[in-house]
């Protein structure tokens, strides 16, 4: 028999004799689990929720296309300090005016959308109504660009739309679907908003939404209609630049920054007054805000699993005791030390990684609760998975160490002897 053959051998058996020990102390072995369970299952499920957010958070701001950014009156968080909201509810509007400098001057861009919005309306149409949720979405030609817009069925807007100012309208999918029956194609109906009748022209094409919400809930009309209805008074406009490249994406946003700040008269060495984000950014900064809520978890979470590895190292100890004349027999009959610490060894890391397996399963599945509660994607972290099945046997390996050691090191003829 080769040495390989021995050793794997050898080890089987260890192994085979650490499970049969398990399943002769079910109750003992399930309290000792609980620990590494609850400790698992918390980071677990806590960075699988985090996982959730976080898709559903870079799918819902998908409202911008690649390589773009939009600059508007506020930053996206404004925070609850009251000098801070203060600062900000002081600021002036964006104008048509200074948007239509940028949309000018940006080198860099390869479009600059310019919208308004105005929310909470009714719309009407084939005699059905939807909730009064519903936005009026004004957009320049590009800002079908820069919003990432695809037309499903129909036509966008056209430079005559802009121009003649005409009363039509681009319908989000679900106000298409909520006003129109599958058999009837909106293209050519007429919706009313507001006691303004438009025709339809077309719908978009859905997009989903993010934390639970729906992008897709708006009606879009062209942006010089929407200032004829609402007027450009006391309305602050968004732009949204896409830049040439993904490459050139900073430097357009800092050349943007530039000419709107001229635009503005805002003084050097001043704060912008106004605020820009990315989807980069978007995505950074919901990572810096779980940023301490991961590590907070990580910390108890550690403690929970020192606890429970306390636990099986003293769960061990009295298994040692109990089964000292089972360790005498197998030295009697020419079992090596190793042989012994293998098996105490491998019976600890498997304590370990049943309760691992079990706080890995339990955490998937409360994690993405989150998920189903916002309607998004559930998803599997791999990468904390491997992680977690890591940390239980090194658990179990470090707190199974003295336990093995001192069933190893153990005098058969006295084990033999014990009663």
């Amino acid at each position: 028999m080769s040495k390989l053959t021995l050793e794997w051998s050898n080890f089987r058996e260890s192994l085979l004799m650490a499970l049969a020990a398990i399943r002769t102390s079910k109750l003992r072995s399930v309290l000792t689990l609980l620990g590494v369970v609850v400790g698992v299952f918390s980071i677990i499920a806590v960075m699988t929720a985090v996982g959730v957010l976080r898709n559903s958070i870079e799918e819902g701001i998908t409202q911008l296309g690649a390589n773009t950014f939009q600059i508007q009156k506020f930053p996206v968080s404004i925070g609850d300090n009251h000098e801070t909201r203060r600062k900000y509810r002081n600021r002036k509007d964006i104008t048509y005016e200074q948007a239509l400098q940028v949309k000018e001057k940006a080198t860099l861009a390869e479009a600059v959308g310019i919208e308004v919005w105005r929310g909470g309306r009714v719309v009407f149409g084939n005699g059905q109504k939807t909730n009064p949720n519903v936005g009026v979405l004004g957009e320049n030609l590009e800002g079908i660009i820069t919003n990432d817009f695809t037309v499903e069925t129909g036509r966008s807007f056209v430079p005559q739309d802009m121009d003649l100012a005409r009363e039509v309208a681009i319908l989000g999918k679900p106000v298409a679907e909520k006003l129109f029956p599958p058999h009837i194609n909106p293209v050519g109906e007429t919706v009313r908003v507001e006691g303004s009748l438009y025709q339809v022209i077309g719908v978009f094409q859905k997009k989903g939404g993010s934390l639970g919400g729906n992008q897709d809930n708006f009606v879009a009309i062209p942006l010089t209609t929407f200032f004829q209805k609402y007027g450009k008074a006391d309305r602050s406009v968004q732009i949204m630049v896409k830049a040439l490249n993904r490459d050139l994406l900073e430097d357009a946003i800092e050349q943007s920054r530039a000419i709107l700040r001229v635009a503005r008269k805002v003084p050097p060495g001043a704060d912008d007054d106004f605020g820009y984000f990315s989807n980069d950014s978007l995505v950074n900064e919901f990572n810096e805000f779980t940023f301490y809520l991961r590590l907070g978890v990580l910390v108890v979470s550690s403690i929970s699993l020192l606890a429970a590895g306390v636990g099986i190292m003293n769960i061990m100890l009295v298994s040692v005791t109990e089964r000292t004349r089972e360790i005498g027999i197998r030295k009697s009959v020419g079992a090596q030390k190793r042989d012994i610490l293998y098996q105490f060894m491998i019976e600890a890391v498997i304590l370990c990684e049943i309760g691992g397996v079990i706080g890995i399963v339990l955490g998937i599945l409360g994690g993405n609760m989150v998920g189903v509660l916002l309607e998004v994607p559930a998803i599997i972290p791999w990468d904390w998975v491997v992680i977690g099945i890591a940390v239980c046997s090194v658990v179990g390996l470090v707190f199974g160490v003295y336990p093995a050691w001192k069933a190893a090191n153990l005098d058969p003829i006295e084990a033999l002897r014990f009663e």
